[in-house]
C-alpha cells in the first residue's frame, strides 16, 4: 500500500494537469474543482503513507527503483524516509489551500494558471522523494518553469522584473548543481565503480573524495540549495518574488519551494560531503545568523505588509540553516521542525494579507487600522499565524527555533556559543516587528471609512486558514508526533557526518512493485 500511495501522491498531479487540458477554456468553474479534487485526492493518498511508515527504522521506505538511463545508472528511485515524508505531507497540504485562495483572484488564464500549479506540485514532492541526482535535477528544474509564469503572468505591476529575477537567480545555482552531480559520478567512474547517479551509492564515493574536492563540489550544491533558502546575502530575490507574485504564489513560495533548499542541504551536504560541511559549518553559520539579524531588522522598517513577512522569511530560514550545521541531533531535529512550522504558519500570515488585500487593494500598514472591530473572527485567525510565527511557546513556531538554538548553544562543530546567544535577538525583534504591524494593522485609529464596512471571512476563506490554524496550535502542544517520524532520519545523518568512516548510511532499494517497508538490497 505504502509504495501505491507514494506513487499517487507523486502522479497525481500531473495527471490532474493533464486532464485539465481536456476542459474548455470557458470552463472554469469545472477547471477550478478539477485542481482542487486531483489535489485533495493526492492529500489523502499522502495521508495513507503515515501508518505504514516505520518512524523506528533508519532506511529508506516505500521504495520504487526502475533503471532510466543504464549507460548513467540514473533510474527511478524514490522513497521517504523520516527527513522527507514531513516535507511530502506539508506540500500536499498546502497546495490544496493555494489553489483555493485562487478562486477569486485569479481570472485571467485560468485554465493555463492551474495547470501551472498542478505541475509546480508534481515537481515539489518530486524533489522530496528523488534518490537518484539526475532525477532530483529534473524535477529541481521542472519547478522553475511553472513558478516563473505564476509570478510573470498573475503578478502585480513589477512581476516581470521579479520573475526574470527569481529565474536568474535559481537558474545560476542550478547550472552549479549539476555540474558538481556530474563531477560526482566521475568521481565514482575514477574510483572504478562506474559512473553512476544513484544517491546511495554517491553518499559513500562523496565522503572518499580528495577533501579539496570536495570543497568544491560542497560548495557547488551549496550555493544552489542557499539561494533557494535564501541565505543572507544571497536573498535578495525573495522579496521582489513574495511582493509580486499572488496570493497563492506567495503561500507556495514560503510554504514550499524554500524548504527545497533546507532540505538539499541536509540531503546532499550533509550526506555526501560530510568532512567538508563541518570544515565550512562555521561560515555558513556566521551567514545564517547575520541573515537571522538582518531580516528582522529590514523586516521592522517596511510599511508594505507582505514585504514585512517576506523579510521575516529571510530571519526565521536563518534558525534553520543555523540548526543544519549545528550538526547535532537537536539542531538539525529542531531544523526539519522549523521547517515544517515555517511551512504552516508563513503562509498562513501571506494568506491574511491575501484577504486585506482583496478587501482593500492595498498592502500598506498607514492604510489600515482598527480592523478587528469589522472583522472580530479574522483577527483571532491573523493573531495566531502572527503569534506562531513569533514563536509564542504553545504555538508550533517555539519548538523548532528552541531546538535549533539548543543545537547551536552545543554544538561542539561550531565550538562557540556566540551563534545561539546572537541568533536568540531574532526572537526578540521577532515579535518587535510583528506585534508591531499586528497592533497597527488590528488595533490602530481607523481614519479610513473604507475599512469601517468590511466583511468578514467567507466560507472559502475559513476552509484556507481554520486548518492551518488548527495544525499551528497541536504542534505546538504535541509535537511529539512529528518529532518521532523525523527522529531516526536525523540521528543517522548527525552520526554519519560525525563519523563517515564508521557509520556509512544504510539504505535500502527495492522494486517499484514491493509493498514491504524494505527490500533486500541494501547499500553501504
Amino acid at each position: 500500500m505504502g509504495v501505491s500511495a507514494l506513487l499517487v501522491t507523486l502522479f497525481g498531479p500531473l495527471l490532474g494537469s493533464l486532464a485539465i487540458l481536456f476542459i474548455q477554456r470557458d470552463q472554469t468553474s469545472a477547471i477550478k474543482r478539477t485542481a482542487l479534487v486531483f489535489s485533495l485526492v493526492t492529500f489523502v493518498m499522502s495521508l495513507l503513507l503515515i501508518p505504514s511508515f516505520d518512524a523506528s527504522s533508519t532506511a529508506l521506505q516505500f521504495v520504487v527503483n526502475q533503471p532510466w538511463i543504464t549507460a548513467l545508472d540514473a533510474g527511478f528511485r524514490i522513497g521517504v524516509d523520516g527527513i522527507s515524508l514531513p516535507l511530502v505531507l506539508l506540500t500536499t497540504l498546502i497546495m490544496p489551500i493555494a489553489l483555493l485562495a485562487s478562486f477569486d483572484p485569479i481570472q485571467k488564464s485560468v485554465k493555463e494558471y492551474y495547470v501551472l500549479m498542478l505541475l509546480l506540485q508534481f515537481g515539489m514532492t518530486g524533489v522530496f522523494v528523488a534518490w537518484d541526482t539526475f532525477l532530483f535535477y529534473v524535477f529541481w528544474e521542472l519547478i522553475l518553469i511553472p513558478m516563473y509564469f505564476i509570478i510573470g503572468i498573475w503578478g502585480g505591476k513589477d512581476r516581470i522584473y521579479a520573475a526574470i529575477k527569481f529565474f536568474l537567480y535559481t537558474l545560476v545555482g542550478s547550472l552549479l548543481m549539476l555540474v558538481a552531480i556530474v563531477w560526482l559520478g566521475l568521481e565514482s567512474h575514477w574510483a572504478g565503480h562506474g559512473f553512476t547517479a544513484d544517491l546511495t551509492k554517491l553518499q559513500v564515493i562523496g565522503s572518499q573524495v580528495g577533501f579539496n574536492v570536495q570543497q568544491l563540489l560542497f560548495w557547488a550544491f551549496a550555493i544552489s540549495f542557499l539561494i533557494k533558502v535564501p541565505l543572507f546575502p544571497l536573498h535578495t530575490w525573495l522579496p521582489d518574488a513574495h511582493v509580486q507574485a499572488p496570493t497563492a504564489g506567495s503561500v507556495i513560495l514560503a510554504g514550499v519551494l524554500l524548504k527545497l533548499g533546507t532540505y538539499g542541504l541536509i540531503r546532499f551536504n550533509l550526506g555526501l560531503f560530510p568532512q567538508a560541511s563541518v570544515h565550512f559549518a562555521e561560515l555558513i553559520s556566521v551567514f545564517a545568523v547575520i541573515g537571522i539579524v538582518y531580516g528582522a531588522l529590514v523586516a521592522m522598517v517596511q510599511t508594505d505588509i507582505k514585504k514585512l513577512v517576506a523579510y521575516s522569511s529571510v530571519s526565521h530560514l536563518g534558525f534553520v540553516v543555523l540548526g543544519i550545521f549545528s550538526v547535532t541531533t537537536e539542531g538539525v531535529q529542531g531544523a526539519v521542525l522549523q521547517m515544517v512550522n515555517h511551512g504552516i504558519s508563513t503562509p498562513m500570515l501571506f494568506l491574511c494579507v491575501g484577504v486585506l488585500y482583496e478587501r482593500r487593494h492595498t498592502r500598506e500598514i498607514a492604510d489600515y487600522g482598527g480592523i478587528t472591530k469589522v472583522m472580530p473572527r479574522f483577527a483571532v485567525l491573523f493573531a495566531i499565524a502572527m503569534f506562531a510565527s513569533v514563536g509564542l511557546p504553545g504555538l508550533n513556531g517555539f519548538v523548532g527555533e528552541f531546538l535549533t538554538l539548543l543545537g547551536a548553544f552545543k554544538s561542539a562543530t561550531l565550538g562557540s556559543q556566540v551563534y545561539a546567544i546572537v541568533s536568540a535577538s531574532g526572537v526578540i525583534f521577532a515579535a518587535v516587528y510583528l506585534l508591531w504591524m499586528f497592533q497597527r494593522v488590528m488595533f490602530g485609529t481607523n481614519d479610513n471609512a473604507e475599512n469601517h464596512h468590511l466583511r468578514d471571512l467567507n466560507r472559502s476563506e475559513y476552509w484556507q486558514l481554520v486548518p492551518l490554524a488548527l495544525l499551528c496550535i497541536w504542534l505546538g502542544v504535541n509535537p511529539k508526533p512529528l518529532m518521532n517520524f523525523s527522529e531516526g532520519g536525523v540521528k543517522a545523518v548527525v552520526q554519519w557526518v560525525s563519523d563517515p568512516a564508521k557509520s556509512a548510511p544504510t539504505i535500502t532499494t527495492g522494486a517499484a512493485k514491493t509493498e514491504a517497508h524494505h527490500s533486500t538490497n541494501t547499500h553501504r
